[in-house]
């Protein structure tokens, strides 16, 4: 009698391909995505939004497409000096001997979930970078889906609005800054314990990090079914061979340690300078500054950190086109009043003690429009914050929603997804059909939480 050579699949094999197939066959490119992003926001904002006009359209769209060019170089930045420094030699035998813990794909999916998970709470920035370097280090020594032991990396990102490092929580904390919205409206400033080391919040990170390896086994791939790293297509940047004999004195200097000394004493002096409390070294450009510091020091000379930073430059390019678009919807939705249609939509339907709910269900909605936390928070905080002031509703649960929705909803948005699978070399329509499973999971376990822990 005849036998099938090809094993029944499982419901969650089944279910596992169709989410993959279906990303697949709906989400375009992300630049593609954020074109048509821009055109749905733009009719919207015509037809709903209180103040749309001309000026606000054409208006809102030139401010907002030039106001990132910062954020996008810092971003850019972080990345390319995150990327650079994880190719330093001595880091590179640091992620060998992490990765040679795991001896399956299961234990190497649990290990960068956690790896990323960890490091992200404490500093977004390193743990999105270290998603994708992890990724590709284990795709060297085992034999896995690589779109979806990067996914397993990126879910780990999952918590990283809730950490330290959030854009969110740290506006609210600082005084007299012009992001916190709190402060501005209610006089009062929130402190860290208030949000980030709460029960609603910890109580939910906490459930992520165990539940989710087990999840991550179950979306494993058949053997079958496997689509491998590509080295020969995505191969690693070779390093730049020192010259042979007598070196001219431009060489002497190219590959002289002094330069990368002199520099890497300049960035440790400001680090001190700033640990004295003579300058502030936190945010965005304390995390370049780090990463400047380390990267040029771990490299050893001036010109071995040169190329290592043009070789990442050459992975993150893909992403340098869509903040610009993505900027220029969040101009658009700010000067049309856009997300106060959506966010006051909510607040009609809340009470004091749904209204963090309810702002996180809307944060989970304006996170695909407006994907970074701090442009995020400048639409939705002004209309979260008055209504939670009205309900007398929570205000660190209310500021933590908007937070949490924004972390959740990044699982399903190619905005920060593609510098991850552009630093991997993988597409990210295929990364995305696993981390859905990563927000259907998140989306339930923080809303939970903000029902009956706040």
């Amino acid at each position: 009698m005849p036998t099938s050579l090809t094993a029944p699949r499982s419901l969650r094999t089944r279910f596992t391909e169709g989410t993959i197939g279906l990303f697949e066959r709906t989400i375009p490119d992300p630049f593609v995505l954020a074109v048509f992003i821009t055109l749905l926001v733009a009719v919207a904002s015509w037809l709903i939004a209180p103040q749309a006009s001309l000026d606000a359209l054409f208006g809102g769209w030139y401010r907002g497409f030039g106001n990132i060019f910062g954020f996008a170089l810092q971003i850019t930045l972080v990345l390319v000096l995150g990327h650079a420094l994880a190719h330093a030699p001595l880091v590179q035998r640091g992620f060998t001997r992490i990765i040679s813990l795991a001896r399956t794909p299961n234990q190497a999916a649990a290990l960068i979930f956690l790896c990323v998970a960890i490091t992200s709470f404490f500093n977004w920035g390193f743990g999105l970078v270290l998603s994708a370097l992890l990724a590709r280090e284990i795709a060297k020594r085992m034999r896995v889906d690589f779109a979806w032991i990067v996914a397993a990396g990126f879910s780990g990102w999952v918590v990283w609005a809730g950490g330290l490092s959030s854009s969110i929580v740290l506006a609210q904390t600082t005084p007299g800054s012009p992001m916190n919205v709190v402060q501005k409206i209610t006089g009062q400033v929130l402190g860290m314990a208030d949000m980030v080391f709460t029960p609603f919040n910890l109580v939910p990170t906490l459930f992520m990090l165990v539940v989710m390896p087990f999840v991550l086994a179950a979306l494993r791939p058949r053997e079958q079914d496997i689509i491998a790293l590509d080295l020969e297509r995505h191969p690693d940047p070779e390093p730049r061979p020192r010259p042979q004999g007598r070196l001219s004195f431009a060489q002497s200097l190219e590959h002289s340690p002094v330069g990368s000394l002199a520099m890497g004493a300049l960035g440790i002096g400001v680090m001190l300078y700033a640990a004295a409390g003579h300058l502030s070294l936190s945010g965005v450009n304390g995390v370049i500054v780090v990463m400047f510091t380390a990267g040029i020091l771990l490299h050893g000379s001036p010109l071995a950190y040169a190329d290592a930073v043009k070789a990442a430059a050459r992975q993150s390019g893909s992403m340098m086109l869509q903040y610009p678009l993505y900027g220029g919807i969040m101009g658009i939705m700010e000067a049309s009043g856009l997300p106060g249609v959506i966010a006051q939509g909510f607040v009609a339907i809340s009470t004091a003690h749904t209204l963090p709910f309810w702002s996180y269900i809307c944060s989970l909605l304006v996170t695909f429009l407006i994907p970074s936390g701090g442009g995020h928070w400048a639409v939705q905080g002004p209309f979260a914050i008055p209504a939670a002031v009205t309900l007398h509703a929570s205000l660190p649960a209310t500021t933590m929603a908007v937070a949490m929705g924004e972390q959740v909803s990044n699982m399903l948005q190619p905005f920060w997804a593609a510098p991850v699978v552009a630093m991997a070399g993988v597409g990210v329509q295929r990364v995305l059909g696993f981390t859905f499973v990563t927000f259907l999971v998140a989306a339930f376990a923080y809303g939970a939480a903000l029902l009956w822990l706040v």
